[in-house]
């Protein structure tokens, strides 16, 4: 199992979390991003940098993805590619896309383009919340307990 991190988005207390996570488990973790990210100190953490550009950094997270691998990522697209690779996809608010979720994910998201695109002010989502990050680190461990077969 690698755990892919689609970073340029990707809240830093959730980056922490993964970081103790692929240290304790010795699961190896990467940040993909299209500027440089910090990474602390580990033969189990790298970050990736790709160039800019439209979805480049999901791309290359699709293109580098195997089947069981975990991808962490808020962007719903990516994690509908990384689904089709019967790898596993969690947003940073602790919820999983599967396949019984993901086309409901995305018309959610292709109606509030449209509603956005006709001139309809939506918001943006609601702030990263400590609820937020406690669901995020229990999915997490639940997961990989799981799936990385330690504890």
């Amino acid at each position: 199992m690698h755990i892919w991190v689609d970073g340029d988005a990707c809240p830093n207390v959730i980056k922490d979390v993964l970081f103790r996570a692929a240290e304790r488990l010795e699961i190896p973790l990467t940040l993909v991003a299209n500027k440089l990210l910090r990474t602390p100190p580990s033969r189990f953490i790298k970050a990736l940098q790709v160039p800019a550009g439209f979805d480049v950094a999901d791309q290359e997270i699709v293109r580098l993805t195997q089947p069981g691998d975990l991808v962490i990522t808020a962007d719903i697209p990516l994690a509908a590619d990384v689904l089709k690779k019967q790898a596993y996809a969690l947003n940073p608010r602790g919820e999983f896309y599967t396949q019984d979720n993901i086309a409901q994910f995305l018309t959610m998201r292709d109606f509030m383009d449209q509603l956005r695109s006709s001139g309809v002010e939506t918001g943006g989502p609601a702030a990263f919340s400590p609820s937020d990050l406690r669901q995020f680190a229990n999915q997490l461990d639940r997961h990989l307990r799981k799936h990385a077969g330690k504890s």
